[in-house]
């Protein structure tokens, strides 16, 4: 374990969305509760579900089958076995892998369902999810397979397998059997106690590890768009007026108005030499508070709803164990974290949409007030050859398109499965894995804008339409760290890696952006 990670506490404090991608992005470790009520909680659900089991002998998922399969008694010289078998027979995931961090993030997030002390686990299962975070194995987890109800069931039982020794798992960055990654790690492959397969499997910890990751890179896409939106305004000589906080005063969305903030900010230091080409812009530039603020003023309630998932029991059945009772319910289900990620989608191909609705105005000799066509920066006498920006625009274009056909809701598709038992389900799994698409989607198109903000404003510089007095410090210091990576396109060339290296950098939070999240 490195000592030197911050601790993030099972057990005892209610989690964050933050403890979940720091755990996921290796710069936290678990630490599970000692506390001594806690610890005889957990112990207390453990034995209580082997006094059933010896007193009463009949319970869901121990000596029944799963699902429609609930009327099937199993004798009791086979209940040890059934935890293998729900873990081996949904073993059957396809489509790409979940990357090593979304894995982690799934590790983290199951393991804090089951710390709350209703699924009647034994602390050794809790040690064991613990430490394949502490050891950094990561279970490969396929992304298809789950309609979000009863659980995750498919994708989890990889972690299931992991726990017990099976199937292939990343280990320190290398594929190999999870037998061999625990042994190298000094575990002890799990013998799965009652229940305990059906307690990791049944739950949403996939969709919500999925959105919490999602949740981060909306905040940051939220702020960069601003940034991105300031810097358009300037090269495309706007008018600063439309973000002054007395127009966003008399109509007060609070998210709104902090987007606002923002553009107006950076806008401050323009000063009275500087003369807007236009009275009023269009929308893409005076209405982008707006766009980018309804995402703003909607975090704080994805927040509220993520972290409400990410400490409850979604598990199923739940016990109480003050009451001694066995409650059958349907905390499995995942609609309300699939109401996060299809209406979290949307919002974010918004802002593909503006990021693409300004760079085409960029672009274009029409609407550009001075600027080359295309942005190119070459030399008169060979500009008939060169062609700048063309084709990132096209790209840009391109990912907004993709990115806005995949709004459609995921979780009004459901479907009816396994015998009927499975009737109404959240989707919850594909609406994340389409909010992951979508995002990655925008940060492409927010990559191809920063190119071309940043070879609009050099531009001007050069033609002396803005001078670099007239840019604050923020903005100046954006548009330095900016110049590292991107080059100044002068004569064509390929622009590939300056993208994919941008693209990175935004999924890394790299640049410091007006700090706090726009959530809190």
């Amino acid at each position: 374990m490195n000592n030197s990670r911050t601790p993030v506490l099972f057990g005892q404090d209610h989690l964050r969305i933050e403890d979940i991608v720091a755990l996921a992005e290796q710069r936290a470790q678990p630490v599970l509760s000692t506390d001594p009520e806690f610890c005889a909680r957990i112990q207390a659900g453990a034995d209580f579900l082997d006094r059933q089991l010896r007193d009463h002998g009949h319970i869901y998922g121990v000596t029944t089958g799963y699902g429609d399969s609930v009327s099937r008694r199993v004798p009791p010289e086979l209940v040890a076995e059934l935890p293998l078998h729900l873990s081996r027979f949904h073993g059957c995931g396809l489509g790409e892998l979940l990357s090593p961090n979304q894995a982690r993030a799934v590790l983290a997030v199951r393991l804090a369902s089951l710390c709350t002390g209703y699924s009647g686990v034994s602390p050794d299962l809790l040690r064991q999810l613990a430490g394949l975070l502490e050891h950094d194995i990561t279970p490969l987890i396929p992304q298809e397979g789950s309609v979000g109800a009863s659980g995750d069931l498919t994708p989890l039982s990889y972690v299931a397998a992991t726990l017990i020794g099976e199937r292939d798992v990343i280990y320190r960055g290398n594929q190999t059997t999870a037998a061999t990654a625990l042994a190298k790690s000094g575990l002890t492959p799990l013998t799965l106690r009652p229940k305990e397969a059906l307690a990791i499997m049944n739950g949403t910890a996939v969709m919500t590890a999925l959105m919490c990751q999602a949740f981060v890179r909306a905040d940051y896409l939220c702020k960069l768009t601003a940034r991105i939106t300031s810097l358009a305004s300037i090269g495309l000589l706007g008018n600063p007026a439309h973000f002054d906080k007395r127009l966003f005063a008399a109509k007060p969305h609070p998210g709104q108005a902090r987007i606002a903030a923002f553009i107006e900010g950076d806008l401050g230091d323009l000063g009275s030499g500087y003369v807007p080409a236009r009275l009023q812009d269009r929308y893409s530039l005076r209405c982008a508070p707006h766009v980018i603020g309804v995402l703003a003023d909607m975090m704080p309630t994805f927040r509220t709803t993520l972290e409400t998932e990410l400490n409850s029991a979604n598990d199923n059945p739940l016990i109480d164990v003050e009451g001694e009772t066995i409650l059958h319910g349907g905390h499995f289900y995942g609609g309300h974290v699939a109401f996060v990620a299809d209406g979290m989608k949307i919002l974010i191909a918004n802002l593909a949409d503006l990021m693409d609705r300004q760079m085409a105005l960029l672009v274009d000799t029409k609407f550009n007030h001075g600027l080359p066509s295309n942005l190119s920066g070459s030399t008169p006498d060979r500009a008939s050859i060169n062609h700048g920006l063309k084709a990132v625009q096209i790209g840009a274009s391109a990912w907004t398109a993709e990115a806005l056909k995949n709004t459609m809701p995921a979780s009004v598709f459901s479907r009816s499965t396994e015998c009927h038992n499975q009737d109404k389900v959240s989707m919850g799994t594909i609406a994340a894995r389409d909010c992951l698409r979508i995002l990655q989607l925008t940060e492409q198109v927010a990559a191809a804008s920063l190119i071309a903000v940043r070879q609009a404003i050099v531009l001007r510089i050069k033609n002396g339409d803005v001078k670099d007095s007239q840019l604050g410090r923020d903005l100046a210091g954006f548009l330095d760290a900016l110049g590292t990576d991107i080059p100044f396109i002068a004569e064509d060339q390929p622009l590939e890696g300056t993208l994919r290296l941008l693209i990175t950098r935004i999924q890394d939070r790299h640049w410091s952006l007006y700090g706090g999240d726009i959530a809190e």
